[in-house]
């Protein structure tokens, strides 16, 4: 049985910890440079505000509709998204950490009930960290995924499920009639891994609900879209066809992580590793002709080796303009794990995400006058990942990648502007809140 926890607007969510004013208010959450709306409140959605919208467009529901608009906080999200994983990782023997506010966990052979189990992960996590979450149960991801967005709704949107779902859902342990009425209630735009396109695909097909989908011929589908719509059907029928650390890309983040297979004890060791992951995710990123906003590196020791000492860590660095030229990845990650490696730990995992994506070439104009910026859309950079990406495909993955980074990752130099954004918190002495009597 698997379980998918994701906290609810997390951008938003955060800022709210430290901010509590900012509760039941409209609140957006922008992309380095304060350019587009990545994260909002369930508000601000209501004031019909929708994502990656321009900051420009929506600027006056400031004034009209008290609209709040924040920068983006990556070094907060980041450190508050390894206290919730850390946190949620005790639940479970095996945990994929799928997005900065997602994680999958595999409850095979967990014995009790799983929803009160659910409830009291729920209470845990909102009491230690502030944050809300959403907990949906499955017998595959897909339907877990699935049961996650039926938690979700049945909590904002009383009616359209019912209101035993709200919060935490147990697609699993539902009878047939339960289900089949989560089913008609679903469009297919909310199953994972099923895009706007599509989703108006299957639409002009005659499929506009799962149930639809459960009910149309399995090799019609595949022979009409792919084999990963018919996986994504049979999961939704409950056979599982994605394991743990198996998934589709995220839409909005992509990652590239591992556990290791031996222990890594030093520096030099976690620099190599990361630089595969960060050189790994870059290419992915240029493949999806997607670029980064922010690059975000964890690592963490092993929870089930109770003998060694324990450290997990994560740092969020944001790029002045976005980027997936591998080069200024792979300098951020060495950048990050130069700063969180410790001696003495025995690391078990690690793994690079790439933040606030975007189209590549969407882009915004910036006078860099130190030249300490990566190059615009369509110079040097861009002609030589893609010469790199054509040699990698025909003579292998890896036959050419960066020699080291570290020359790269000079101290600010990728600091963008964010003139709305909060302290950091729970990660820069200098900027802890201080209550005052």
């Amino acid at each position: 049985m698997f379980a998918l926890v994701d906290v609810n607007n997390m951008y938003v969510s955060c800022e709210r910890v430290f901010r509590p004013s900012l509760i039941g208010k409209p609140v957006v959450v922008l992309s380095n440079n304060d350019g587009a709306c990545i994260a909002r409140s369930n508000e601000a959605k209501d004031l019909g505000v929708q994502m990656a919208q321009p900051w420009f467009e929506v600027r006056h529901l400031e004034r009209d509709a008290g609209l709040l608009a924040l920068s983006a906080n990556f070094e907060l999200y980041g450190d508050m998204s390894t206290r919730m994983m850390t946190l949620v990782a005790q639940y479970a023997p095996r945990q994929e950490v799928y997005s900065i506010d997602e994680c999958f966990l595999d409850f095979a052979g967990v014995p009790g009930d799983l929803v009160a189990t659910g409830r009291q992960l729920r209470a845990q996590v909102l009491q230690w960290t502030g944050l809300p979450t959403s907990i949906g149960f499955g017998p595959t991801k897909t339907l877990a995924k699935l049961a996650n967005h039926v938690a979700k709704m049945a909590d904002r949107k009383p009616g359209r499920y019912d209101a035993r779902h709200a919060q935490v859902c147990h697609l699993g342990a539902a009878d047939r009639a339960a289900r089949d009425a989560v089913f008609a209630a679903s469009e297919v735009g909310d199953v994972w891994g099923i895009g706007r396109r599509m989703s108006a695909r299957l639409n002009a097909g005659g499929i506009h609900t799962v149930q639809d989908l459960l009910r149309a011929d399995i090799a019609t589908l595949r022979a009409q879209f792919s084999v990963v719509l018919e996986k994504t059907v049979l999961e939704l029928r409950g056979t599982p066809c994605l394991d743990v650390d198996h998934a589709p890309a995220v839409q909005q983040q992509m990652m590239c992580s591992r556990s290791f297979g031996a222990p890594v004890t030093t520096l030099a060791e976690m620099v190599e590793v990361v630089s595969q992951f960060a050189t790994r995710v870059a290419e992915k990123a240029r493949q999806q002709q997607a670029a980064a906003g922010a690059v975000h590196v964890f690592i963490t020791t092993s929870p089930h080796r109770r003998h060694d000492r324990q450290h997990s860590q994560s740092l969020t660095l944001p790029l002045v303009r976005a980027s997936a030229d591998t080069r200024v990845i792979v300098a951020m990650a060495v950048r990050a794990v130069q700063q969180m490696v410790r001696p003495g730990f025995h690391y078990a995992k690690a793994g690079v995400m790439l933040l606030d994506l975007r189209p590549q070439g969407q882009q915004q104009a910036e006078l860099d006058l130190f030249g300490t910026a990566e190059a615009a859309p369509g110079a040097g950079p861009s002609r030589l990942m893609a010469a790199m990406d054509t040699l990698n495909q025909r003579f292998g993955r890896g036959a050419v990648t960066v020699a080291s980074a570290q020359h790269q990752a000079r101290h600010g130099q990728h600091a963008g502007r964010q003139q709305r954004r909060s302290p950091r918190s729970t990660t820069r002495l200098a900027e802890i809140v201080t209550a005052r009597a």
